[in-house]
């Protein structure tokens, strides 16, 4: 069918030239897509543009979207299998992490607890979630003492993204001194926005009006972020996105 005098191959071989162009693929392309235009965008489609979406961040967490709701229990079914199979300190720890995402902590705790016995006792991985799983099942005191075992052994984690937030979630439910300057640190190497929601809810949560205007401002930032966030961003993001809505619609309750 002619669209403005151009079939409608040559339409399709035009916008698989402009996605070959925007992904450095060959220039060889650009002559088969032109020359061959119905059999190069076939041959393209198969090739390249449909391994690319199942590349894709947002298709990959589309994909896991999918199978958790599918089978839930699929993650922590292969890790345990892999473990039974061979029970590693790197097998014990992907079962750890799967357990700890299906939200059985405790279970998550025992493995994670058993790894640290042993010759990995520093790994970071394994501190990191054996912290996550102190913090989850309401340890805040073993998790701080864990993530200071971890800052210690590797000084850089204190720069990267999770384990800032988590020591951050920590002290404040520790009520410690040091929690302000924690959330605002773990907000500098942030890959997500849980920093500023969660950092807002400390501050909403704070005596001081000050606090409460900038955990208010926090959570415009959000909502007004989130207007520009691709598909895959707001599919990540949507709890701590519908959390910032929530809180502003019972701010001035708060006042």
């Amino acid at each position: 069918m002619p669209y403005f005098g151009i079939g409608l191959h040559v339409i399709i071989a035009i916008c698989f030239a402009v996605h070959a162009v925007r992904t450095n693929q060959g220039l060889y392309w650009l002559f088969i897509l032109f020359v061959f235009p119905m059999l190069g965008s076939v041959v393209y489609l198969f090739a390249i543009y449909l391994p690319s979406l199942r590349q894709s961040r947002g298709a990959r967490a589309a994909t896991q979207a999918i199978t958790q709701f599918v089978d839930p229990n699929r993650a922590v079914r292969e890790a345990r299998a892999e473990f039974d199979r061979a029970p590693t300190v790197q097998h014990r720890m992907r079962l750890g992490e799967a357990l700890l995402a299906a939200g059985n902590a405790g279970e998550a705790l025992e493995h994670y607890q058993a790894a640290a016995n042993g010759p990995f006792a520093n790994d970071p991985a394994l501190l990191l979630g054996l912290g996550r799983a102190q913090f989850a099942m309401g340890d805040p005191a073993a998790a701080d003492a864990t993530l200071a075992k971890l800052f210690a052994a590797h000084p850089q984690a204190r720069n990267q993204g999770e384990p800032a937030l988590l020591y951050a979630r920590t002290l404040a439910a520790l009520g410690a001194a040091g929690t302000r300057a924690a959330f605002e640190q773990s907000l500098t190497c942030a890959s997500d926005v849980a920093p500023r929601c969660l950092f807002a809810d400390w501050l909403a949560a704070q005596p001081d009006v000050a606090d409460r205007e900038r955990a208010d401002l926090l959570y415009r930032e959000i909502v007004q972020d989130a207007k520009h966030w691709p598909r895959h961003a707001r599919d990540h993001n949507r709890e701590w996105l519908q959390r910032a809505q929530a809180a502003l619609a019972t701010a001035p309750a708060r006042r």
